[in-house]
């Protein structure tokens, strides 16, 4: 027996393991059928749930589950991103709990200890989506460090090396101090950050003076190389050629002229550190200033530094302001607001760093990229991001691709004793390239770059080598069976966060390996924040725990409630109440279930009127709303296509079309109405389906024997053209009928008490089908036209008709008159309002025609109101 409550645990672990038992996730190359493909945005292998991830995996779900019923060849890749920053940090903090230091390891035994850390770890977020209902093919499950994947990646370097793509060159990047690596500029997220500004003195060479320099990192000073002011700036003309004395060093460095010295930034001197500022290294190049690097790969000084040695910058910084103003060599501290690069992985502040590292030209090989973007091949949705992707993809640099990592694919360059290097996928390859490259080169054992690449160089191939990974390392080879059916891929769902860090490189990769797009669409989720509107996270301690929220709302209701408020590109505000709406929704469909199934049915009875018309309302009613949900869908208004299909059946089933056809208590319907129902809520639970799949699931199954037959494959519902002319008779139907419920509740009589209805003019004839409907719903023994005055009755206007309720005896005279008089007063002065502005000339000539006529609309509207009120009050 169906129990009287939704309980989901008991529901969806039973058809998860079904639909998976079934094979109903699987897709496999199939001609007959129209393909549709989406790639999971991989998270990383060191991943758990978190509310961002719920949101983009629904919105995929949702995708898939109508591709799939619409009979379309639906494939659903899943798969992890090895994240060679993070994964690493959990190992090596994995080791440290054991007492291993990385350092007492070779590059092989730590490798071993990194892979055992997948193992045991890297699945959970696959398996905590599956408690979300997501219907990934997880037989096609693909790991970005999968041997196939792994030789991917390598054939992309060798192949993008061979093109002259990719160089190796000493260079400054940003430089992550925990993770001790090189990041690209996409990694590096800034922050406004209060920080000091510190003036500093400087004494100059050979005389009393000194200058003073305004930094807000006085711990680098010990790699100061020069000084340079605007050679515009009077201030300073007398010092040109003359050299400056570094404090707590006394170094002298010499004083330059350059116009690209701000004159009313600080002091208008600027300290020139080649070796820790991006700027500066430029400017050092240019006047050929020495480059002195005093940090160390962790952020501690160096012995270059002189003094300090082996403190850590931050410390270093609060000692040396110490130690100037002890020795009357620091003017002033301001407070300062300042942009810091934080790096996106480990959240440490990066330190500009001057380092030997691999780079891939980007300025040719984006321009594909950019221009199918722009010209809409590729859609991105919202389309406001266009402007930031167009900004970026212009103002692109050559992305830094290694990283000093030992988890990740190895860059594939072989040196010799001489420091000598070939690219080549194996040793025995590069002993063969070295014999043609360097004639004099004799046999030796080479040694392989320890560097690894970037973790998005691998994730940029994944729409194409989830399927094959065998065409990049043959121009020729034009991909196998799959890759050629599946791809292009359909629609991406990602966040705007990576819209560079891997999106647009996809695109770049798509064009530069397959000649085409990676995917058609591009939608863009909001960020999930929190009710002050900061972004949800686990150190914030402002997110919940998503699979708290599906054992204790269930995945329907987490599905729901997570999209009742997102649209595309907007942030979603979450709010707990959102998840309580989508259980109560899961609740409301049970019930209404529950209650068709509580009917006894009569085959001898012949269908009522009233129900014949109901179901023509409603199937009218569902064909409106069906179409506007293909057109949400269509646009991707994922938030309002959940909303479509709700108000459809909260509002226009259960509240309207179910009490229509109700039988009265104790009483059978009749068969037609009741098969007719279950049609109805079978097409209901259809379109609801790709939203909440298992609440759907489970009534599918209790509506009628089905065996094996289950929506989760059945057809996507199809629309007819509604008949306009009965919903516009049903919608002013329902507006009497609530006038009816409101005016009872407002005069406290009873819904078991029958009202008469009368009414002037012959507008009602429009809906005179509709009068059964309308005494059922609201009790209304009768309905007659009068043109006589109604005395001691409460009125209220529909479409220009006035309908009266006979009330006398029912209610306080003295307080209805009271009541009546106060909404006649509110009329007036709002009629007052509108006539004001209709008559502002000014008004009237620049305001649009649709905002006048709306006006107009007002008055009128608030003209019929006031005459209904003063003709109430006549009756009294």
């Amino acid at each position: 027996m169906l129990s009287t409550k939704y309980n989901p645990s008991e529901v969806e672990n039973k058809w998860y393991s079904y639909w998976m038992e079934k094979g109903f996730f699987h897709s496999e190359p199939n001609p007959k059928k129209e393909p549709y493909c989406i790639v999971i945005p991989p998270p990383n292998v060191t991943g758990v749930l978190h509310m961002g991830h719920m949101l983009n995996n629904t919105i995929q779900d949702i995708l898939i589950r109508k591709a799939r019923m619409e009979g379309k060849e639906a494939c659903w890749v899943p798969g992890t991103d090895h994240a060679s920053i993070a994964t690493e940090a959990k190992v090596v903090a994995m080791l440290r709990e054991r007492g291993i230091k990385k350092s007492d390891l070779t590059r092989e035994e730590f490798l071993k200890y990194a892979w055992e850390w997948k193992e045991k770890y890297g699945g959970i977020i696959l398996e905590q989506l599956k408690k979300l209902g997501a219907s990934c093919d997880w037989q096609r499950t693909k790991f970005t460090m999968d041997p196939d994947y792994y030789n991917a990646v390598i054939d992309v370097f060798i192949d993008l090396y061979k093109k002259g793509n990719i160089y190796r060159g000493m260079r400054m990047v940003n430089w992550d101090p925990v993770g001790k690596t090189a990041l690209s500029d996409d990694e590096v997220i800034h922050k406004e950050v209060q920080s000091k500004l510190y003036y500093i003195k400087y004494a100059i060479e050979g005389s009393d003076e000194f200058i003073t320099i305004a930094t807000v990192r006085p711990e680098t000073i010990m790699a100061d190389a020069g000084i340079c002011v605007n050679p515009s700036d009077q201030r300073y003309k007398h010092l040109k050629g003359k050299k400056a004395i570094i404090p707590l060093i006394n170094r002298a460095i010499p004083i330059l002229e350059d116009e690209y010295v701000t004159m009313d930034f600080g002091t208008g001197c600027l300290k020139v550190t080649p070796a820790h500022d991006m700027n500066d290294y430029e400017l050092g190049k240019k006047h050929q200033l020495e480059v002195i690097d005093i940090l160390n790969e962790d952020g501690t000084l160096n012995a270059k530094a002189q003094i300090l040695v082996g403190e850590d910058r931050f410390i270093a910084r609060k000692k040396i302001a110490k130690l100037l103003e002890e020795s009357n060599q620091l003017a002033n501290v301001e407070d300062y607001k300042s942009s810091v690069g934080f790096s996106e992985r480990t959240d440490a502040v990066i330190e500009p760093r001057l380092s030997l590292q691999w780079f891939l030209k980007m300025k040719e090989i984006t321009k594909p990229a950019l221009v199918h973007v722009m010209n809409d091949d590729i859609k991105l949705i919202p389309p406001k991001f266009k402007n930031t992707y167009s900004h970026w993809m212009e103002n692109v640099r050559d992305w830094c691709i290694s990283r000093q990592l030992w988890w990740g694919h190895r860059i594939p360059a072989w040196y010799d004793d001489s420091g000598n290097y070939v690219v080549a996928k194996t040793e025995e390859d590069a002993l063969s390239e070295f014999k043609i490259q360097y004639p004099s080169f004799k046999a030796q054992k080479l040694k392989q770059d320890p560097d690894v690449m970037d973790t998005w160089f691998s994730s940029w191939l994944w729409p194409m080598a989830v399927f094959d990974t065998t065409i990049f390392s043959d121009s020729k080879n034009k991909g196998n069976h799959d890759l050629n059916y599946y791809y292009p891929t359909n629609d991406l769902v990602t966040a705007p966060e990576i819209l560079f860090f891997w999106v647009a490189r996809m695109i770049i990769a798509g064009y530069e390996y397959r000649g085409e797009m990676p995917f058609k669409n591009v939608y863009l989720t909001g960020i999930v924040r929190d009710k002050l509107g900061r972004k949800m996270s686990k150190s914030l301690g402002n997110s919940p725990d998503p699979l708290d929220l599906i054992g204790n709302f269930g995945a329907d209701a987490v599905r729901a409630g997570m999209l009742f408020s997102s649209p595309a590109g907007n942030d979603l505000p979450y709010d707990e109440k959102l998840i309580e709406q989508g259980r109560n929704f899961a609740n409301k469909i049970w019930n209404a279930f529950r209650l068709v199934k509580g009917w006894t049915i009569d085959a001898t009875l012949s269908q009522p009127k009233e129900n014949a018309l109901a179901i023509q309302w409603f199937q009218s009613k569902m064909d409106e709303s069906l179409a506007a949900l293909n057109d949400d869908f269509e646009k991707f208004r994922m938030s309002g296509a959940l909303l479509t299909v709700y108000k459809l059946i909260w509002d226009d089933f259960c509240s309207w079309y179910l009490e229509m056809i109700k039988p009265e208590f104790g009483k059978p319907i009749d068969a037609a109405t009741y098969d007719n129902t279950i049609e109805f809520f079978e097409t209901l639970l259809k379109a609801l389906h790709p939203f909440m799949p298992f609440i759907t699931e489970e009534l599918w199954h209790e509506l009628k024997e089905r065996n094996a037959d289950c929506i989760i494959v059945a057809p996507w519902p199809k629309s007819k053209t509604p008949n306009e002319k009965i919903l516009i008779e049903g919608s002013v139907a329902f507006e009497i009928i609530t006038e009816i419920r409101n005016t009872r509740n407002a005069k406290g009589i009873s819904p078991k008490e029958a009202l008469r209805l009368l009414f002037k003019s012959e507008g009602p004839a429009l809906i005179k089908d509709f009068w059964p409907i309308i005494q059922k719903l609201s009790n209304v023994s009768g309905v007659s036209e009068t043109r006589e005055k109604v005395n001691n009755a409460t009125s209220f206007v529909i479409k220009s008709t006035e309908f009266f309720i006979p009330i006398e005896g029912k209610m306080d005279v003295a307080k209805e008159r009271e009541t009546i008089l106060k909404e006649l007063e509110y009329h007036k002065g709002f009629l007052t309002s509108v006539d004001k502005k209709l008559s502002n000339e000014k008004f009237v000539k620049s305001a649009p025609p649709h905002v006048i006529e709306l006006e107009r609309k007002k008055k009128a509207d608030a003209e019929i109101k006031i005459k209904a009120l003063e003709e109430s009050l006549s009756r009294m």
